[in-house]
This record gives C-alpha cells, sequence and structure tokens, in this order.
C-alpha cells in the first residue's frame, strides 16, 4: 500500500497544482523523483513530527491540498494537538496518509504502534476516515481524498491486506454476501480472515473501507433483513476492526438506537503485547486470526 501511495500521489502532484506533500524522513524515498519534479511542493521537515502538522496546515491557510505521512504513531498520536489546532481549529483540510497501524512493524516496538489511532482521529469533528484493504482500494481511496476540495481525510494504510480487491465506493459499505443469522462487519485488511471464520455460517458480512462517516444506512438494512430472516434474537452485529477493539460500536449503536440490538466490537485490546513477532502472530494474540473469529463471532450470534 505504501508504495502504491507513492506512486499515486507523485503522479497526482504532476497533475495538480494545488497538490503538496510533507514528510518527516519516513517515506521520503518513495518521492525522490517527485521532489525533483516539484521541490517545493515536497517538502521533508525532517524528525519532527509537529512540525508535520504545522506546515501542513500553514500550507491549507494558503489554500493548498497537503497530504501528510508517516507512522500513524508520530501522525497522530505525537502531533495530535496540532492536528485539533492547526487542521480542527483553523477550519482547514487536508489528508493524512499513515503507514504501521496497530503493528505492521512488531519489531518496532510500541513507539511503533497505534492501535488507538482511529478512536483518536473520532475526536476531532468533521474527518472522513479510509481503512482499504487492498493496494488497488487504497489507491481509488487516496484518489477520493485527494480531490475532496477542503475536507480533512485520513487514509489509514497497512502492511497487512486481503489477497483481493473488491469494487468498494468510498463513504459505503460493500455487501459480500448475505446470512440471516447476525451482521459482522469487516473493516479493511479483516475481511479474508472474517469470510474465513464465518464459512459455513448463515450471515451477512459487510466490507467498510470507510468508517467515518459510518454507514448507519447499510448497517440497518442488513440488520434489519438478518433480523427479519429470524436467524438472530434482534439485530446482532459484530464489528472486526485491525485498531483498537469498540472503536466503532458506539456509532453501530447509534445506526440502530431504535432497533433492539446486540453489538459485539471486535479488535485491539488495551493490553500491550510485550513479544512482538509477526503480524500473523499479533492476530492470534489479539484473538483476530481466522480461528478465534470464527468461535467469538459464532459464540456471539450464538451459531457455534
Amino acid at each position: 500500500m505504501r508504495e502504491r501511495f507513492a506512486s499515486t500521489v507523485s503522479r497526482l502532484l504532476d497533475d495538480d497544482p494545488r497538490l503538496a506533500v510533507v514528510l518527516a524522513e519516513i517515506g521520503k524515498d518513495g518521492f525522490a523523483d517527485a521532489q525533483l519534479a516539484h521541490p517545493d511542493r515536497v517538502i521533508n521537515v525532517g524528525i519532527r513530527e509537529q512540525l508535520l502538522v504545522g506546515v501542513g496546515g500553514g500550507l491549507a491557510l494558503t489554500g493548498m491540498r497537503p497530504v501528510l505521512h508517516t507512522f500513524a504513531s508520530f501522525l497522530v498520536e505525537r502531533p495530535f494537538e496540532q492536528l485539533k489546532l492547526d487542521f480542527g481549529h483553523q477550519g482547514v483540510g487536508g489528508v493524512l496518509v499513515s503507514a504501521a497501524g496497530s503493528y505492521d512493524w512488531p519489531a518496532g516496538g510500541l513507539t511503533h504502534m497505534a492501535p488507538g489511532d482511529v478512536a483518536l482521529m473520532d475526536t476531532l469533528d468533521g474527518w472522513t476516515v479510509h481503512v482499504p484493504g487492498h493496494p488497488d482500494e487504497a489507491e481509488a481511496l487516496l484518489r477520493d481524498a485527494a480531490g475532496a476540495g477542503d475536507d480533512s481525510v485520513y487514509v489509514r494504510l497497512s502492511a497487512h491486506t486481503n489477497a483481493a480487491p473488491r469494487a468498494i465506493a468510498p463513504g459505503r459499505f460493500l455487501t459480500v454476501r448475505k446470512g440471516r443469522g447476525g451482521v459482522v462487519v469487516a473493516v479493511g485488511p479483516m475481511l479474508d480472515g472474517v469470510l474465513a471464520a464465518v464459512e459455513g455460517l448463515d450471515v451477512t458480512v459487510l466490507y467498510a473501507t470507510t468508517v467515518r462517516p459510518f454507514d448507519g444506512r447499510a448497517l440497518r438494512a442488513a440488520a434489519g433483513a438478518s433480523a427479519v430472516g429470524g436467524g438472530a434474537a434482534a439485530a446482532d452485529v459484530v464489528l472486526v476492526e485491525p485498531y483498537l477493539a469498540g472503536t466503532s460500536t458506539a456509532a453501530a449503536n447509534d445506526a440502530l438506537a431504535d432497533v433492539p440490538h446486540r453489538v459485539l466490537g471486535l479488535g485491539i485490546a488495551r493490553r500491550e503485547l510485550r513479544r512482538y513477532g509477526t503480524i500473523e502472530e499479533h492476530l492470534a494474540g489479539q484473538g483476530l486470526d481466522a480461528v478465534s473469529l470464527r468461535e467469538r463471532i459464532g459464540g456471539f450470534l450464538r451459531l457455534t
């Protein structure tokens, strides 16, 4: 996804004079050619993440469309005050593009992990949040974000991907399969694992690559169909997210506020895993591998 990000945005720089890229050392090699072609619009501030966001906010104030990139822990957590003030309070927009996510580089340790990034962004008003599950989807969402006027957009890239892209539409959940025993919402790179986990189970699977705004209409429609089918007690929903567990449970509850329902949020636990392994090992350690997901989803929906 990061390679596709660099190539896509480099091409967009050629076509859109309003676009600018701001880096903090990380990712600079991917923009080496673009920096030569557009030295005034590819800016590397060095290892200064607060300045990264401040420069981006300043560019937005001049009418530019800034694209900011570094690891999620350095893009969202470390300079959060600057995001709140230099973008939110100033009333300007830009595109934040993160890498490393929850545990893409486990050997980097907790300093390079940000399972709470989407939950933290959710405390700010008006941000669109994209979580692609494949490089093709990342390109489509990046192009949409770059051309989104003055909107504020966060694109969460990951080394953890699904095997194949889906025909997604920005802002909408995609119905991957239909069933009567409940609804499972798989976010971004969690889709393949969810599909393996629910094989043979009578459930609807929705695929979410845009989580903010939350597609409550699609969830309501799927939950209503599931409940009418008789397999679920009312509307039973499981959210499987590649970041902090429960990040979207409030949004799901709001979408189903007038409907009897149960919601289970699965994701990264608050407890810290201090033995760093592979992405697959971290998935298993968090109960997000296919075997664990089948047990947790099936148990909640009373299907196993």
